[in-house]
Formats: C-alpha cells, structure tokens, sequence
C-alpha cells in the first residue's frame, strides 16, 4: 500500500496542532501547515500522532487539512549578507518581505534569508593540492570595510583541495572542490559562499577556554564593579521602566565585540522599530564605519506568534557561533528571554504538561542552560588557531520586579554575572539604575585590568564599592533617626557617597558621555577618592565639613564626565593637584 504523501491536522488548540499520519517525520523537523502551508517544528511523536508548534498564526486553519514534513530540522542561512541584515524570528529578511508584500507579513510568505543575485569577491586563501578539515578558512569576501567575512570548510567535510577560484560569486555557486579518498572510495564535496545549521545543534569546536579578557562596555559601573568576560553571560532583570532595552541597547552600540547580534524576543513594536530605525544611523565608535556593518537583527515582536519567540532565540546564537568560528568576538544580546519563558509556558500548557513552579515548563531550566551553554570562548575548530567567543547578555522581565520569581532565579544558577535595575533608582532618574548592593560578577578579571589599565586599579575599585556601601548604611539610618543624629566623618562619607553615586555611576545613554573609554573612567574614579581621602584628612586635623566640602572643586569634579577621553589623563592630574594645594592651605 502507498504511504501517503502528507499527514492531516487532526486538532488545533493555537500554536499548537496534531497531525496524525505525516511520513518520515523526527522530532524538530520543520513541517508545513495547512494550504498556506505555515511553518512549524515537530515537538512531540506518539503512535501516529505528531505534534507540531507552528510559528505563524493558526487562525482559519481546519481539521482535516494537509500537513506537509520537509525532512529535515530548522535551519540557518549562514554566508556573506549576514552583517547588516534584519530578519524575523525564523530568518525571513524583514526589508524583503516589505518590498513584496507591505507593511504587514502574510502568513506563509517566505524569502531567503542571504541575497541570491548579489555576487561577492571571494579571495582564496589555500590553494590547489592543500589539505583542509572542518573549520579551516578557505578565502575571505571583504563583507565590510572593517570586517571580512572568512569562509570556512564545513564541520563535516575534509580532504584536498581541488579546485578554488578567485572572483565574484553568488552565495549558491560553488567557489571550491575538495575530493575526499575514504575507504578506496572517492567523494567531492562542491563548497560555496552559504552553509546551513540546524539551529538546535551547537556548531562544534576544539574545546572551551578560561574567559580571560573582559567584554569592555563603556559603562562606568559595569566595566568599574560587575566586569563581564569575554565568553562570559550575563542577565539584566528588572521591573518595568527601569532602562532594560535601553541598556541592552547601548552595550549593543559601544561595547567592544566585533560582532553584534541583537535579538528582540517578544519586545514590543516600538522599542523595536527605535533599535531599526536608531541602528542604521549610527556611527561606530570601534571602526569608524556604520554600526550596522557589525549588528545582526532579529526582531520578533510581541504581536508576533507566540512559538516563533523559541526559534529567533536558537537563530540568534546560531549565527553568532558562526562568526564565532571566524575567530571574532560576538555578543548576543536576548532582549528579554522572559518573553522566551512566557512561549515555553504557553506551548508547554497546550500540551498539557504537568507545570512546574508558577505554571512554567519543569524543564525551564534546562531550556536555559542550555542556550547559556553555547557561549563561551573558545579554541575554533580547524587549522588556523583562531579563538573566539559569545558573550550572551539577557534581559529578564520578572513580574513587579520581583527577583525571587523562576525565570530570574533559573537565570541566575547558569550565569555568571548579575546586573540588577532598581525600581528606585530608575524613578530618580539614575541611569543606568544598576543597584550596586545586588549586582555580582563572578568573573576574576583584576589581573587583567592591573596589567593593561593600572596597578592600583582593584584597589581603587575596592574602595569605591566600601564607600557606597557605607553609604547605603548610613541613608537607612538617616532615614529612622535624621542626618542630625550622625558623626561628621560619617556625613563626609555620606556626601562623598552622594558625589560617587551621581558625578561617576550616572551616565546618560542620549550624551556624549554615553560611552566612557577605560582609561578616562579609571581617572574620573581616582579623582573621586582623592578628594574623599583630602576630606578625611581634613576632618582629622579638626576642619568641620562645611569647610571641608568645597563648592568650586565638587563641581570640577561633577563636570568630569564633560572632559575629552584624550585629555582625561591630564585634566584629571591637574584637578588633583588643585585639591591637593586647596587642602594643603586649610
């Protein structure tokens, strides 16, 4: 008897469907859905049933109709085109489709994710008669000016070169030959511009390293306080409106990866429509060159289907272990992976599940882990020597910005840095409102900036975190008993506190001091704890505070963040000086 060509949807409950009868079918294999024939995932196989997520809307879909297998899982366009790009989340190119179809996506529309027309200039770098293996660059297409894209030997493939040629190619056509000699038998393998992953398989490497350098950011408090390591991962919870996108946002500007992968997961329309309309705009400040030719996009909107919210997380870290493999620096930025926790809780109680802890998938956890997993430095596979890494930062929406809630606390067991956004401090207008009593970085990152920035740096941090905290200590006595109730040398310790706090950790993502160099950031801080010591000093010698406290130098000190990067060194030599000879008179 003939084995039917399709299965048939035999139930419909939203994102998910069953289809009963669908030949050669696994699990996470992409189906068709329907007459549209609408994306899916294979997620569960019983008898002759299968369930499938689709990551398009179901409305108007039937029992009874056709559900076509593909015979293969979710995968990725990966080639040159890649840098630049805007795509939703199961890689259809966003401008393409607008092109052909308007403002709104049909169901069912479809695109290639690269350009098929476009030719790029490929340049060999082995040549005829080399022998090659898996992660092995074959040439280079300078994508960018100030990034070229390396073609790499697939995973799965190795052998001898031959044939390559020099010249313009589209990704499709085949720009090598590598010929194989196995077991007596020959097998050529035609290698062009574009691969294909599945999403759900970590591309594969040689083995992770220690993360050892620091991802720098820009932002005093993380890159002074909470460093996080290049390979290393980070999350950034915190209620509503206390600066999450923003601050993805600007770590997605000025932080220095040579790569950028944004992925909007379930955000809402407008936060994303300001990152594609902001992104293109854009000067970079590492390159000199246009941000965008360094940023990917993945924009999947919270009006966007529920399910599709899994496959742009899995595109977005497939991508960046591809430029991984090249040997650069990525970092992901998830904006926000509740969004994620809030799909898997849907689909995962319309597969009647039993539900974990406030209705979400037991294996929420595991989910986590394993997407945190893929980051990482490490050493490429290949011949080349290439390292690389993906930094993976995610922001968490808990509820009422309650930290205790699971999709923060799972968050928090498999990452290594945690940046908490205050409710109260956004409301005062701190930006960013990283409280600093709860925030952690678990990465030991001292070594590196007492070699590169200066010896006394761990120190300088070190008492600058002691005076905040003593500053938090003596607010919430003020707060029960009044200023009046405390000791001079401790209301110097409050208002130097106060000066720390918001002259130095403050900083505007809209100014010019939205990104602050290394170096202008280790002298504005020294400058800071100069005049706290000379204050300290003067108290012992028996000066009250009002005259300790200095109007005409706390405002230098304010209009710190003004000062040019290349002048920093010395304009904050100079100020020092000035407090030292201003004190030294007293």
């Amino acid at each position: 008897m003939k084995q039917p060509e399709h299965g048939t949807l035999v139930r419909i409950a939203g994102p998910v469907v069953v289809a009963e009868n669908l030949p050669r079918v696994s699990m996470y294999d992409v189906v068709h859905v329907g007459p549209m024939r609408l994306v899916g995932e294979v997620i569960r196989l019983a008898d002759s049933l299968v369930t499938i997520q689709v990551y398009e809307d179901t409305g108007g879909l039937r029992v009874g109709e056709p559900v076509f297998a593909s015979g293969s899982p979710f995968m990725v366009e990966l080639g040159p085109g890649l840098l630049g790009a805007i795509f939703d989340g199961i890689q259809r190119p966003l401008p393409i489709l607008r092109q052909q179809q308007g403002d709104y996506i049909t169901r069912g529309g479809a695109a290639p994710a690269l350009n098929r027309q476009k030719r790029w200039p490929f340049e060999p770098r082995v040549a005829v008669g080399d022998t090659v293996m898996g992660g092995d660059m074959l040439g280079v297409v300078p994508e960018t000016l100030h990034l070229e894209h390396r073609i790499l030997v697939p995973p799965d493939v190795s052998g001898e070169i031959e044939r390559i040629e020099a010249g313009e190619f589209t990704v499709e056509e085949t720009v090598a030959v590598i010929r194989e000699e196995a077991r007596s038998r020959t097998q050529r393998w035609e290698i062009s511009l574009l691969q294909r992953w599945p999403t759900r398989h970590g591309r594969p490497h040689w083995g992770k390293l220690d993360p050892t350098d620091p991802l720098l950011t820009g932002q005093r408090v993380l890159d002074t306080f909470f460093p996080i390591a290049k390979g290393g991962s980070a999350i950034i919870p915190g209620g509503f409106g206390t600066g999450k996108t923003v601050l993805e946002h600007t770590l997605s500007k000025w932080s220095d990866a040579d790569v950028i992968v944004y992925v909007g997961c379930g955000e809402r329309g407008n936060e994303m429509t300001d990152v594609l309309e902001e992104f293109p705009k854009l000067d970079d400040p590492h390159t000199g060159g246009r941000l965008m030719d360094r940023t990917v996009l993945i924009a999947n909107t919270s009006n966007m289907p529920v399910a599709a919210r899994e496959a742009s997380i899995y595109t977005g870290i497939t991508i960046a272990e591809y430029f991984r493999d090249m040997g650069y620096h990525v970092a992901l930025m998830a904006d926000s992976t509740s969004r994620w926790g809030e799909a898997l809780r849907e689909v995962s109680g319309r597969l009647e599940e039993m539900p974990g802890e406030e209705g979400y998938p037991a294996y929420l956890l595991t989910r986590l882990a394993e997407f945190y997993e893929r980051g990482g430095r490490v050493k490429c596979s290949g011949q080349n020597g290439y390292t690389g890494s993906v930094t993976l930062i995610g922001a968490v929406s808990p509820p009422g910005g309650d930290f205790s809630e699971p999709m923060t606390q799972n968050s928090l067991r498999v990452t290594g840095a945690f940046w908490a956004l205050d409710t109260r401090l956004a409301h005062q207008r701190h930006y960013p409102a990283i409280n600093w009593t709860l925030s952690y970085s678990l990465y030991p990152l001292s070594d590196w900036f007492s070699r590169q920035v200066a010896e006394d740096w761990p120190d300088q941090c070190q008492q600058a975190r002691a005076l905040l905290q003593r500053e938090t200590e003596l607010e919430e006595i003020v707060q029960l008993v009044g200023a009046d109730s405390l000791a001079e040398s401790e209301r110097a310790e409050l208002a130097l506190g106060r000066v720390l706090r918001e002259d130095f950790l403050q900083q505007s993502s809209f100014s010019d001091d939205a990104f602050c160099p290394l170096e202008k950031t280790y002298w504005m801080l020294k400058v800071v704890l100069a005049y706290y010591r000379q204050v300290t000093a003067a108290l012992k010698r028996g000066l009250s505070l009002e005259q300790a406290l200095v109007p005409a130098l706390l405002d230098q000190i304010a209009r710190a963040r003004e000062w040019p990067p290349e002048n920093a060194p010395a304009q904050a030599r100079a100020l020092i000086e000035q407090i030292e000879s201003a004190f030294e008179e007293k």
